[in-house]
């Protein structure tokens, strides 16, 4: 049985003046157990959409998987709340590495701050592709207008994949680490290529959240909220064009500003999928 995504409940709103009961939309919450070549890995908290790229884009920003086809078997009981992963080279499950900080050097900067997976996985984005100011607020505008699970409920996150000219695939989770391994797990699993993509996403650009971008080798990220320090100086270290507060006309350049352009070439993208 799949399970629904969003379901109803009665509640009392008060308007200003009085109060009114009635029905609202409310974003679904389930848990998602992981279960790798037999042994428990992970649990997640998720929307139960898109479970399959979920746990392909996970296992890929854990550095589980480099290829779709690293997995043998991929069996989910949705039911239940669990995923079954066998690989075709059994997986070490070394904890301590899926949770023990790394400090390293960047760039010879020395301050940023690692989990050891992500030293493994993150990578430096080269990308040359450019962007115009008005095309930021089109992807942005198109993101959220396309969101109507967060129109109904105001309670999930937003991201999509996206094209200079619009938006390829979009992705929805209560959880905004999950929206963008979805997103990771659909490029996976599709063979998408991504010199050419930026993300659009909906919630504050934290330094886990730029990691992934980063995983996923996007080398621009929008949001309508804030990035963190941190997460401005990894995107700044890792070549990542960061661009926050995506509101009405304007919006703020964190980093890499070289490649909002007011003039840059808007044309057909080298490939959707």
């Amino acid at each position: 049985m799949i399970k629904e995504i969003t379901t109803s409940q009665n509640i009392v709103r008060y308007n200003g003046q009085t109060f009114i009961e009635e029905e609202d939309d409310i974003a679904v919450e389930s848990a998602l157990t992981i279960i790798l070549d037999g042994n428990e890995f992970a649990t997640m908290v998720c929307t139960p959409s898109d479970l399959k790229e979920l746990v392909v884009g996970f296992l890929a920003s854990e550095g589980v998987i480099r290829i779709y086809q690293d997995i043998q078997v991929l069996h989910i009981d949705e039911e239940k709340g669990f995923a079954y992963v066998d690989l075709v080279n059994k997986h070490s499950i070394q904890k301590d590495f899926h949770s023990k900080r790394f400090i390293g050097s960047c760039c010879g900067k020395g301050r940023q701050f690692y989990f050891h997976n992500d030293v493994k996985t993150a990578k430096t984005v080269m990308t040359k592709l450019t962007i115009t100011p008005e095309q930021c607020r089109e992807l942005m505008n198109e993101m959220q207008e396309s969101s109507s699970h967060f129109q109904q409920t105001g309670g999930v996150h937003n991201a999509a994949l996206c094209t200079r000219d619009g938006i390829v695939i979009s992705r929805t989770d209560i959880g905004r680490h999950n929206a963008l391994d979805k997103l990771f797990g659909y490029c996976i699993i599709h063979r998408v290529p991504l010199k050419d993509k930026i993300i659009a996403f909906s919630g504050r650009i934290s330094s886990e959240v730029l990691l992934k971008a980063a995983k996923i080798g996007s080398g621009i990220i929008l949001s309508k909220s804030a990035p963190t320090n941190l997460a401005i100086d990894l995107a700044e270290d890792l070549g990542i064009t960061a661009v926050g507060f995506i509101r009405g006309n304007g919006f703020n350049v964190y980093t890499h500003q070289e490649r909002i352009q007011e003039n840059c070439y808007k044309g057909p993208s080298s490939a959707y999928l």
